[in-house]
């Protein structure tokens, strides 16, 4: 990495402004789910370790500028303050006079959450004055956000303008890391496995992928978008008109490979469909054309008997997006059969990286999340790294110092 890291950075004494990625479920006040409070404690445990004064950002969820206690974050402090077993202070804002005398009276080792950055219109805008106000909590800047990378906001690039070190912490580091892998070295068989609904953020990981992968396995809603441009009939089934024409796109590129650089793009040979409007009614579908009224809700048996075939021979896998309507019981097969056979392929010695809300849900539900080599904590950031986008959030860290060569030694003469 070729940016500032958290070890660069003298931390005594220092006021450590740091964006972490809280943006957690909340339910009955409580935080649900505290997967990614836990990836954010190494360096939390780094800067207060080190004796600094640790102000922490973060937004939750999109109260779209304007304060919704719904969104606020103390019950992210209260959980936090559990993990790291001392009391964690909560501002009332991010901003403001109140929160300039929390942060001053900070000693060191201390923690403070400030409130949703996303209370304020100027986060999402990245509005200077709204990123300058941020930025004088802080006499150092670390980002720990990998999740929010993908965004140009006030929180992740527009202080960077402000603070002279800028700096990745060891989350951010982590995943950069394991993602490169992917790009750069990925060890074949490499098998790239895409679903969830949306098309888009997928074209592109696949235009930036075809000469390095072996296997595109498409799933999920978004198969049938690429199933319409190959030119079978899929019924009722979720569909991206739009992008039909770049679909189709996409499968030529697969016909004709760059040289030398060959790979299959594998689409689904069945699936499981229900009937429209009554997903009580289904049943297995056994042609890769699904007839009008009805829909495809996840992958048929031929069709996951295929993409574990591949799975099983893999050496590298990148998984980001559900094979179906996994939520429902009666449509989790084919996504739980896909979990099963990557954490397999992880115990066979293939590095296997999950990432996306959905794709995590799914091996959770299957229990295999630490069978996995990495789970991503960015599902859109990790899409984008993995389509080659210069993510904003780490472009706007500050470079990394040159280090001098080593003295030579004198020689006797």
């Amino acid at each position: 990495m070729d940016r500032l890291v958290l070890d660069d950075l003298e931390l005594k004494g220092k006021r450590v402004l740091t964006r972490v990625d809280f943006n957690t479920p909340i339910a009955d006040g409580k935080v649900a789910d505290d997967t990614r409070i836990q990836a954010a404690l190494p360096t939390i445990k780094k800067v207060t370790g080190e004796g600094g004064r640790l102000i922490l950002m973060s937004h939750l969820g999109r109260p779209k500028g304007e304060v919704n206690e719904k969104f606020s974050l103390q019950p992210v402090a209260a959980r936090l303050g559990e993990l790291l077993g001392s009391g964690v202070k909560m501002a009332p804002d991010c901003i403001g006079e109140n929160v300039e005398k929390l942060v001053a009276d900070l000693a060191d080792g201390d923690v403070l959450l400030l409130e949703n950055t996303r209370f304020h219109k100027g986060e999402t805008a990245n509005d200077d004055e709204f990123a300058q106000q941020l930025a004088e909590h802080g006499e150092v800047y670390v980002d720990d956000a990998f999740g929010a990378v993908h965004r140009a906001h006030a929180s992740t690039v527009g202080v960077t303008k402000h603070i002279k070190e800028c700096a990745a912490g060891y989350l951010l580091q982590e995943e950069v890391r394991n993602l490169t892998r992917l790009l750069e070295e990925p060890e074949k068989p490499y098998v790239v496995i895409l679903g969830g609904a949306k098309v888009s953020d997928k074209l592109k990981v696949i235009r930036n992928l075809v000469t390095k992968v072996s296997s595109i396995l498409i799933g999920g809603g978004m198969s049938y978008t690429f199933l319409k441009a190959s030119g079978a009939k899929v019924g009722d089934s979720l569909l991206d008109d739009e992008r039909v024409a770049m679909a189709g796109n996409a499968l030529l590129v697969a016909k004709n490979p760059h040289p030398h650089k060959r790979f299959d793009f594998v689409l689904p040979l069945d699936h499981i469909a229900a009937k429209a409007g009554d997903h009580s009614q289904f049943r297995v579908n056994e042609s890769v054309e699904i007839p009008a009224g009805w829909q495809g809700v996840d992958i048929g048996p031929r069709t996951v008997a295929s993409f574990m075939e591949k799975i099983h021979d893999a050496s590298s896998v990148f998984w980001n997006g559900p094979m179906g309507i996994f939520e429902n019981d009666n449509f989790a097969k084919g996504t739980t059969d896909i979990a099963l056979a990557v954490a397999r392929a992880t115990e066979r010695g293939a590095f296997t990286v999950v990432g996306g809300g959905d794709s995590i849900a799914a091996i959770e539900k299957a229990g295999v999340k630490e069978q996995i080599s990495h789970v991503s904590t960015g599902g859109g950031a990790s899409l984008e790294f993995m389509a080659g986008i210069d993510l904003p959030g780490i472009a706007a860290l500050s470079k990394a110092k040159k280090k001098a060569p080593p003295a030579k030694e004198a020689v006797a003469e």
